[in-house]
């Protein structure tokens, strides 16, 4: 089993004819992800890796089955085609792109909600289940198919995880970057749950960072869950007042700090490891 994407996966590419969503299109088709059409507005009738394009999400849908929907255009139309494609009934949307304007995704994941369409991101990298679809930016070489959910704020800490993970022959049942802004359509908690009714998923790495209250509110629903979570928090030394890396990894006064976030991961039984090789060495010591 896996959450969220798997080799039914039927996907769209929005934004398909741009550098990023050509590059990222032949690797999704490489690692085996059914890439069954895309969309950039005005290209009708082109083609990118032998994948048909279409100038409107709705025509590509009721033309090739589309599921799914990952977004690769750029922040100041992004909003506009997440709203396309839940339009079109789409039942996943993910979003690569960065910098889309908070009050914009505001309207997008209030809208998402409304219509029953799962979004992913913005400002992620996707989600892939190991052996089955890659639906995003993540390597897939370095996953394999295995027992260990891990949901992440953080792109390049998920692919240092996974990669321990794998190295120690610790396979993965799906990997979600949620994203790292303030504003975003799937959260800790959303993921957790998924994770919990999965019968492939034993353990649960969750990488979390400063800013927000996402972990906070995580961990109060870890307290209800039958399976074990392994958590690390970054940012540990970043400074209050200075966004680091993310646009929501910022803290605001006593919000938001990995103190806080450690302090409520530890009263839900969640140990947080310190480093990397730590947060395998529990998952380790939790899969025997």
């Amino acid at each position: 089993m896996s959450i969220l994407v798997n080799n039914k996966t039927r996907l769209l590419v929005q934004g398909i004819t741009g550098r990023e969503g050509a590059f990222h299109t032949k690797q999704m088709l490489a690692y085996g992800t059914q890439v069954v059409a895309g969309v950039t507005p005005g290209k009708a009738g082109e083609s990118v890796e032998g994948v048909p394009v279409y100038n409107t999400v709705r025509e590509a849908v009721d033309k090739h089955g589309v599921n799914t929907s990952i977004i690769f255009v750029p922040p100041r139309f992004a909003a506009d085609a997440a709203l396309e494609a839940i339009d079109a009934g789409i039942e996943l949307v993910v979003c690569i792109t960065e910098w889309i304007p908070v009050h914009e995704m505001m309207e997008v994941t209030a809208y998402a909600r409304a219509k029953g369409t799962r979004l992913v991101g913005p400002n992620c990298p996707g989600v892939i289940s190991p052996g089955e679809a890659l639906v995003g930016i993540l390597p897939g070489g370095i996953f394999k198919p295995g027992p260990v959910g891990l949901v992440s704020r953080s792109g390049t800490l998920t692919y240092e995880v996974v990669n321990e993970l794998t190295t120690r022959g610790i396979g993965q049942s799906t990997c979600v970057g949620i994203g790292g802004d303030p504003i975003i359509g799937t959260r800790f908690i959303d993921v957790l749950r998924l994770f919990e009714e999965d019968p492939q998923t034993e353990v649960i790495v969750m990488i979390g960072e400063i800013g927000g209250s996402d972990e906070e509110e995580a961990a109060e629903y870890i307290k209800t869950m039958k399976k074990p979570v392994v958590g690390f928090i970054s940012g540990r030394t970043a400074p209050p007042g200075k966004r680091m890396g993310h646009a929501g990894a910022i803290i605001s006064g006593n919000t938001g700090t990995a103190e806080s976030k450690i302090r409520a991961l530890t009263a839900a039984n969640v140990p947080v490891a310190d480093t990397i090789n730590e947060i395998v060495d529990l998952v380790e010591q939790r899969l025997k």
